[in-house]
């Protein structure tokens, strides 16, 4: 069995957020949107595919380094697939709510990515 993904957000971490929006936002055209129950974190869009992301501070509303997400039909699904590929979970399947759950793993190089899970009617 197989997972099929999708990469479908990255999240970038900023030491300055605002620094970091403005960069994006110039070089790239970016606009930005805050989310009301996750401060310091804001919402992109990367074009007209429709592929974006978050700009969060590191650490606190973002990870260390950038992370990028593929959408799963089942995290459930994956986290063994992941288990027995020579990887690790970095962080267990946790609901977003309102908007679907994601995990945290390691893929066999060590590389952090993370796993997105829509919700049902989506």
């Amino acid at each position: 069995m197989t997972t099929k993904g999708e990469y479908n957000h990255i999240e970038i971490a900023a030491d300055d957020v605002d620094r970091a929006k403005r960069f994006y936002g110039t070089v790239f055209g970016w606009t930005f949107e805050g989310m009301a129950d996750f401060p310091d974190y804001f919402l992109y869009r990367a074009g007209p595919g429709g592929l974006g992301g978050a700009i969060g501070l590191r650490n606190v509303s973002a990870p260390s380094a950038i992370r990028n997400y593929i959408t799963v039909e089942s995290i459930d699904a994956a986290i063994p697939l992941v288990e027995a590929n020579e990887s690790s979970v970095v962080h267990d399947k946790a609901e977003v709510p309102g908007f679907g759950w994601y995990a945290v793993v390691n893929d066999s190089e060590g590389n952090e990515i993370g796993l997105w899970e829509m919700p049902p009617s989506a």
